[in-house]
């Protein structure tokens, strides 16, 4: 994406954590913020007016991009395919371990071309819902049967050029995945997921270089404590400290994990992370559904963050997790929309406190400007760029504009807090989206990619059943 200054005047903005009237946004050849301005009651000559309501870009700080394509399909019932991972559903449930089995059917049929092309309608999904920065967990790293294409890292690569073609930034999540489950060698699809060791994966994703676009980034992931051995989980820490880069694993998303865990090792999932030097600042733990007392004490202790991913945790039947405890704890929250059951981070704020209002009874766990600043500045730090989320000079030049008189948003109140745009707002009132200081989705209009939703239909269509 070639970047050049560009001038916007913002109607109304947030900045800092209240609504300004007539702030001018100037950014720079770098993509940052240069100079800002407020109460100035027009757009000067040769700023582009965003008129609505305009905040930070969102990041969206878990994503498997591939999931998509299992959008409205698999959703089971009564009489479903059976569920023995989870006896307690009874024998004909359709769980968490039901719908792995559609993904990995799915997963099997990519090439890096099919994956090339998924990925962009999902990226350009994100630019239309106001997401500006992606972290991408990604695990499909080699060819059916798990033979290593010529280009160890072509299915990154795909997603580096969707992602520049989209026009949105991309955190490449390199996931070390090495066992099917405790003592467990991959097999099948999973033979796509897996690499020898941890020494393998660190020695594959070292050669990976940032793609295209602005401020590509590569970071780290430990698939879960199922798919990297207790022995493997120092070298990938190791790795992602040598790097200064962000560390993410999946934890105690279901509670098989957490009971496989303790049979193996004696200890849970986060006290075995804890103890081979996973956890800490720049750690982000994604999901943690089932923590214990103890659990939620080692990450709000260690400042491990979180990232809660309520429209897929519902979608699966995860569960609710802790969010308000986890909170209190010290652990930062950020937010991902994981499986793309839906891709609207307003709704997956939402989500985060009307599941608290569900599983305690009680309004007003958390703040609007606490949700808006997990789907913001939140998610930009678990990527590793906590100088993100936020309007300010110095910061990435990435904006959304929200349309204050859509069916959802007519009527609501402005004020100057958070609560409108948290609680009313969806991404389908995102008029623009600018990332870098260029403009990626204007009036609701893709820039870059023409028939966002063509492209998806195709893509999908490709690989489905």
């Amino acid at each position: 994406m070639s970047l050049s200054p560009q001038t916007y005047w913002a109607e109304r903005a947030r900045v800092g954590d209240r609504l300004r009237p007539g702030v001018l946004i100037a950014s720079g050849p770098d993509g940052r913020i240069t100079d800002l301005r407020t109460e100035l009651p027009g757009p000067p000559p040769g700023a582009v007016a965003l008129r609505g309501l305009t905040l930070p870009g969102m990041a969206n700080a878990h994503s498997h991009a591939f999931h998509r394509a299992l959008r409205g399909r698999g959703q089971g019932g009564p009489g479903g395919r059976g569920g023995p991972d989870n006896p307690a559903a009874g024998p004909d449930a359709d769980t968490f371990w039901t719908w792995r089995e559609g993904m990995y059917r799915i997963a099997d049929r990519l090439t890096p071309d099919a994956y090339r092309e998924l990925a962009v309608g999902v990226y350009a999904e994100m630019a239309l819902a106001g997401i500006t920065c992606v972290g991408e967990f990604h695990y499909l790293h080699h060819a059916p049967g798990g033979v290593r294409y010529n280009e160890p890292n072509i299915m990154a690569i795909a997603l580096g050029e969707a992602a520049a073609e989209a026009g949105i930034r991309l955190v490449l999540l390199d996931t070390c995945y090495l066992t099917a489950g405790f003592g467990r060698p991959p097999e099948g699809p999973q033979l796509r997921f897996a690499d020898t060791d941890a020494d393998a994966w660190a020695e594959r994703v070292s050669a990976l270089r940032p793609g295209p676009g602005p401020a590509g980034r590569i970071g780290a992931a430990a698939h879960s404590v199922r798919a990297v051995p207790a022995e493997q989980l120092g070298p990938v820490a190791r790795w992602a400290r040598d790097h200064d880069a962000p560390l993410h694993v999946h934890l105690s998303e279901q509670p098989a994990e957490n009971e496989e865990c303790l049979a193996a090792t004696g200890r849970t999932p986060t006290r075995l992370l804890a103890d081979h030097g996973v956890l800490g600042p720049r750690t982000t733990a994604v999901h943690a559904t089932h923590p214990t007392a103890g659990d939620i004490d080692l990450l709000g202790g260690s400042g491990t963050g979180v990232c809660l991913c309520p429209t897929t945790e519902r979608d699966l039947a995860d569960g609710i997790g802790p969010a308000a405890e986890l909170a209190a704890a010290g652990c930062p929250l950020s937010l991902g929309s994981d499986s793309h059951a839906v891709i609207d981070l307003f709704e997956e704020a939402r989500a985060v406190e009307m599941h608290e209002r569900l599983r305690t009874g009680v309004r007003g766990r958390f703040t609007a400007d606490e949700l808006l600043t997990a789907a913001c500045a939140g998610g930009w730090a678990a990527l590793g760029m906590p100088e993100g989320g936020r309007i300010a000079v110095g910061a990435p030049a990435d904006l959304i504009t929200i349309d204050p008189e859509s069916p959802r948003t007519a009527g609501v109140p402005a004020g100057e807090g958070a609560e409108p745009v948290v609680f009313a707002a969806g991404a389908a009132d995102v008029l623009h989206t600018v990332v870098a200081g260029r403009h990626v989705v204007r009036d609701g209009i893709h820039q870059r990619v023409p028939g966002v939703a063509h492209r998806l239909a195709g893509a999908v269509t490709a690989l489905a059943d």
